[in-house]
């Protein structure tokens, strides 16, 4: 049997390559690598696609979390509402502008942020609730965006690992006040290299996010804010550009391989398969399963090491949740505190996910999944 690798990245390239050639070399050739027209013009191709009047690029998703945070003037003494099980950069922009994260546990389901508990964490401090769309999933938006609105709280969406799903007609990063993405390499359109945007339809917003992230400064040498050197190259924008035509169709493949493993995964008993949203689209970042309860993930970590050994590599995202971080033991959240966060870190396993996974390797990874199972 062939070695199956839970993403790779090569067979997109090898698909893509003369494209990318030529956009990066004809940006090499300009001689302007920060800002300018190709960075412009991608943040205006990646706004349109969103459905938002404004987009702001910048170096990362987590940049774009921190650059939505300040311009909403969210900092000391402030709270946010997020989910405790995340990739620590959610929680940690919310840190780094001084506010405090205040979780709330998600649903065993689509393991997102629960809306229905949101409103008994809502305290006068509370300046922002930022839903995190795991996975490619996205939160039930209708019920999240009915709580935000009846208290009249800013929604800053981190679609890092959603970008072109969809809660009813509107793309995720449009429903909110503020979307925030993440271009890392490994997310479905990804750089070569870091990268991020911010996305709003408030011009005012937009244009405070771009001032934060170009050293405070509207223009040149002349600065109003303590801001940060945020910027996404022309490289990469380019390489974007290029990636953006094809996001939809890759997606649409990403959810070929969705609908094959839940097919596939059926019948296999001791497995709970990641069930599809009711108002909206998967892009599927992630094929996440729900393994049998264990001991700290003793369980499932048998399971991926026998799985390893056969060849077919898996990933754990997330395997400790944000309220159990040593970094986060200050906020008094105790063991127990958040019981489905803290059984699905004990329980996922993300098998192999991407866009050009074939059949026959589908095939494999779940055969060698049902013995390892059979023998963990």
């Amino acid at each position: 049997m062939s070695k199956i690798p839970p993403l790779d990245l090569t067979r997109q390239y090898a698909t893509i390559e003369a494209e990318i050639s030529q956009a990066v070399t004809a940006v090499l050739a300009s001689g302007q690598y920060i800002n300018g027209p190709v960075v412009q013009h991608f943040a205006q191709q990646f706004g349109d696609y969103i459905g938002t009047t404004d987009c702001v690029v910048c170096n990362s998703g987590t940049d774009a979390l921190y650059l939505a945070l300040r311009a909403l003037q969210i900092g000391p003494g402030d709270e946010v509402i997020t989910s405790p099980f995340t990739f620590i950069g959610t929680a940690e922009a919310i840190s780094a502008v001084g506010a405090t994260p205040v979780f709330v546990d998600v649903d065993l389901d689509g393991l997102n942020l629960d809306p229905a508990q949101i409103e008994a964490t809502i305290t006068k401090r509370t300046k922002a609730i930022m839903p995190v769309h795991l996975f490619g999933r996205p939160v039930d938006m209708d019920a999240l965006m009915a709580v935000a609105q009846a208290y009249q709280i800013p929604v800053i969406e981190d679609c890092a690992q959603a970008v072109g799903g969809q809660w009813g007609p509107q793309r995720v990063g449009g429903i909110g006040r503020v979307g925030c993405f993440s271009f890392f390499p490994t997310k479905n359109l990804g750089a070569c290299g870091d990268g991020g945007a911010l996305t709003t339809n408030d011009p005012a917003l937009a244009e405070t996010a771009q001032m934060l992230a170009a050293h405070g400064s509207r223009s040149r040498y002349r600065h109003e804010a303590i801001g940060i050197n945020s910027r996404l190259d022309a490289v990469q924008a380019a390489i974007l550009q290029v990636k953006l035509q094809y996001l939809d169709r890759w997606n649409q493949q990403r959810q070929v391989v969705a609908e094959r493993y839940t097919q596939l995964l059926g019948l296999l008993p001791g497995i709970q398969v990641p069930g599809a949203p009711s108002m909206g689209k998967s892009v599927w970042h992630q094929y996440t399963v729900l393994l049998k309860p264990s001991e700290a993930g003793s369980y499932r970590d048998r399971v991926r090491q026998l799985m390893q050994d056969q060849g077919v590599a898996t990933m754990v995202y997330y395997p400790i949740p944000l309220h159990r971080q040593p970094v986060y033991q200050s906020l008094g959240y105790g063991a127990g505190t958040f019981p489905r966060a803290e059984q699905a870190a004990g329980r996922v396993l993300a098998l192999p996910m991407f866009p050009e996974l074939t059949a026959e390797q589908q095939a494999q990874v779940v055969y060698v999944l049902k013995d390892a199972i059979a023998a963990a």
